[in-house]
């Protein structure tokens, strides 16, 4: 039996996630999932692929908004969950255009100070849609600020294979899931193209090619080998490797710790180099 192990949210586009027992599903992923972001001075997104010290700071939700900690001197940092200001501006997510409300001037100035270079918060109104992209996807299927999808599901078979061939124990925060279970055979999820939770139904579309962020310790932001040179030896094809589905959906309700994942189709699986 396949049931959920684990839950994240990653409020903050590549800052650190917080992990829940319940999550709402909403049109466009998890409630508050990347619904904000950092962007640039040319309004691009910021990532912990610059900037590995994105992982020290911390988001976790309080009735009065979303509070921030930055791990390194334990300053925070309260954001609203109604930005102060009415402007929208253009931003980018890799190769997607589509609009953000600036945050607070405050909360620029926090976070440029965090990182040492200018940047400014945006937030994703719901009267904001980005589509996924439609190559993989049909109309209408929405996402935030995440990199392309609004669901990642990682199998915790498969971090534990991936830990037994690194040689040492691969946190499964490396990989930025949403959804983790636990059941089945390692990298099950390469094959799940539609499965159910309770009655919301999920699509996977597209397996997950990974970038560096795999190799950041999320503890101490320090850049490690391990897990992608591992990876690189049995999960690479044509230059990446890959570990993760993305996910679509149908739905909306509720998910739990504890919920049975039902499968009801399934492909073959990737060949891998």
């Amino acid at each position: 039996m396949l049931q959920i192990s684990a839950l994240y949210i990653y409020p903050i586009k590549s800052l650190g996630g917080i992990i829940l027992n319940t999550a709402k599903v909403t049109d466009r992923g998890l409630e508050c999932d990347r619904r904000w972001m950092l962007i640039d001075q040319n309004n691009r997104f910021i990532s912990q692929r610059e900037h590995p010290e994105m992982a020290l700071l911390r988001p976790s939700i309080m009735p009065e908004g979303l509070q921030v900690t930055n791990l390194r001197n334990n300053s925070t940092l309260l954001i609203p969950y109604q930005p102060l200001t009415n402007k929208m501006v253009e931003v980018t997510v890799w190769d997607d255009t589509t609009m953000g409300q600036l945050v607070s001037s405050a909360a620029d100035e926090w976070f440029s100070n965090a990182l040492g270079e200018p940047c400014r918060l945006v937030y994703m109104p719901d009267n904001i849609h980005r589509p996924v992209d439609p190559d993989y996807a049909p109309d209408g299927k929405l996402t935030s600020f995440s990199d392309a999808y609004p669901f990642l599901v990682i199998s915790q078979a498969s971090i534990d294979d991936l830990s037994a061939r690194a040689g040492e124990p691969i946190p499964i925060n490396r990989f930025r899931p949403n959804i983790v279970f636990t059941g089945g055979e390692p990298y099950m999820e390469d094959g799940m193209t539609h499965f159910t939770i309770g009655a919301i139904d999920f699509y996977g579309v597209k397996i997950c090619a990974r970038c560096p962020i795999p190799g950041i310790n999320q503890n101490t932001a320090q850049r490690v080998k391990e897990p992608l040179k591992t990876m690189a030896g049995y999960r690479r094809k044509n230059n990446k490797v890959y570990l993760g589905q993305n996910l679509i959906h149908n739905g909306e309700g509720s998910l739990h710790v504890g919920d049975t994942i039902t499968v009801l189709d399934m492909k073959p699986v990737e060949v891998f180099e």
